[in-house]
């Protein structure tokens, strides 16, 4: 009997020993099971990060149109980054398996479009190398200050007109800035019209013919600082911001057109926005329905 109790003894001494060095095939499933949930965990951490400060973005946009808009600070509310609580209460109820099922369907969803950027990226790095100096010329950094993304107040497409209150085709970027506001080159090229008659509506504008199939318009302004003829470069200052012609605000209409064809600007803010940014600014501007002009 004595042999027997002094067996166990070994026999529970040893399993101590081992657990405390080597894990069970249970415990070692759980840690690779909580190092996954750890992974994922932060993947959405980053995720909930982004959209927080789209978010935010969008606010201080709101906040920027309203103050510019009514000459007066806009309302406070302690509710204005509040989630939608509905949603919230509906995910309280599912279950761990309907949870899971929903964490890695848009888990899916993000990696497959993190996969389509990244290519897209990668084609357009190889096209810059190969056109070298020839970037000078194109389209490449916002016409105005905007480090912050909240300026932009009407993206490119379909938009809500201000007067007429219909759909019309909306065919550059509004930034809400207030009058005087410096207005930049977004690229080297030659001032190809300077006045009120290249595009009716458009009040005090300027065209700017890069050379290269590009041309860029910027509409509704004070005053222009350049001519007709002239040559500028890329972060020149040719013009400030206003609030005339057909006009809801003061802002900056402008616009890209590659051969002949209106294009969307977001696509040409490479220099100054990384991939975050710009997918965060692609988020934003289509927040808004209204155009400014």
């Amino acid at each position: 009997m004595v042999h027997l109790f002094v067996w166990i003894g070994v026999a529970v001494l040893y399993y101590l020993v081992f657990s405390l060095f080597f894990d069970t095939p249970i415990e070692y499933e759980v840690r690779k099971t909580n190092k996954e949930l750890s992974r994922q965990y932060e993947l959405l951490s980053n995720r909930l990060d982004s959209l927080n400060r789209v978010m935010e973005n969008v606010v201080e946009r709101d906040k920027n149109v309203y103050s510019m808009l009514f000459e007066a600070a806009p309302y406070s509310s302690t509710e204005e980054l509040s989630g939608n609580w509905e949603s919230a209460d509906k995910l309280l109820t599912m279950s761990n398996n309907e949870l899971a099922s929903l964490f890695f369907e848009k888990l899916s969803k993000l990696n497959a479009d993190v996969t389509s950027q990244t290519g897209r990226f990668e084609n357009l790095q190889y096209k810059m190398q190969e056109i070298g100096d020839g970037l000078n010329y194109i389209p490449a950094i916002q016409p105005v200050n905007n480090n912050e993304l909240t300026k932009l107040a009407a993206s490119y497409g379909m938009r809500i007109h201000p007067f007429y209150k219909s759909m019309a085709s909306h065919q550059g970027v509004d930034f809400a800035v207030p009058e005087e506001t410096r207005v930049f080159a977004v690229a080297d090229g030659v001032v190809a019209n300077v006045g009120t008659t290249e595009q009716q509506g458009k009040g005090v504008s300027i065209t700017i013919d890069h050379g290269n199939g590009y041309r860029t318009f910027y509409g509704h302004l004070n005053k222009a600082n350049v001519r007709r003829g002239q040559r500028v470069r890329r972060g020149d200052i040719i013009a400030h911001s206003g609030n005339t012609g057909l006009s809801f605000m003061p802002h900056l209409h402008y616009e890209v057109i590659f051969e002949g064809r209106r294009v969307d600007p977001i696509n040409y803010f490479f220099y100054e926005l990384d991939h975050r940014n710009t997918i965060q600014m692609q988020k934003v501007a289509q927040i808004g329905m209204q155009s400014l002009d």
